[in-house]
């Protein structure tokens, strides 16, 4: 029906199926392979809600989210980082391996690993994670729970409590950022 030179798409390479050690003798192959070198491929692209895009209620995953539209609701990604944007806005409690912080997020904020606010991010609620950075300019208001909980595995405690030696039981100690009433 369609000729096949009609549905490729312009501009982008032809890649060819044969084998490199049996193509070495033509001077193509290695055009083939630097091609092939310079093309991004990604098997774990982040999901997408982009500006200009609202959504109200659940949204549950276990991969990357980036959100620079408007969620309000619930934002659930069991093992995925989620990331605001600085056009974003999250009206949601958040639950996440990992949250990057560039625009704002209103509610409770709940990172398995690490929540980062970056100098653009504004965050109005409850953080609780077991790594917390702020850069200088972001904007925290709220309650902070910041560290490892004695509630996890026996491994872990040693090495928690050989890193605070000499300091509180529950010290958390910030570097930088700005933190507002």
């Amino acid at each position: 029906m369609w000729k096949k030179e009609d549905g490729k798409p312009q501009g982008v390479p032809e890649i060819s199926t044969t084998p490199v050690a049996a193509s070495t003798s033509s001077p193509s192959s290695s055009q083939t392979r630097s091609s092939l070198s310079s093309v991004p491929v990604s098997t774990n692209a982040a999901a997408c809600i982009s500006q200009g895009i609202r959504i109200k209620g659940e949204v549950t995953g276990s991969e990357d989210l980036f959100v620079d539209g408007q969620v309000e609701g619930k934002l659930s990604l069991t093992n995925g980082s989620l990331t605001v944007g600085p056009n974003g806005h999250v009206k949601a409690d958040v639950i996440a391996r990992e949250v990057i912080v560039r625009g704002r997020i209103d509610g409770k904020v709940s990172g398995r690993d690490k929540v980062q606010l970056w100098s653009t991010g504004q965050v109005t609620g409850e953080v609780q994670t077991d790594r917390l950075a702020i850069e200088d300019g972001a904007m925290l208001r709220g309650k902070v729970e910041a560290g490892k909980h004695p509630g996890k595995s026996a491994d872990e405690k040693p090495a928690a409590s050989a890193a605070s030696a000499g300091k509180g039981s529950n010290s958390v100690s910030v570097n930088s950022g700005t933190a507002a009433d």
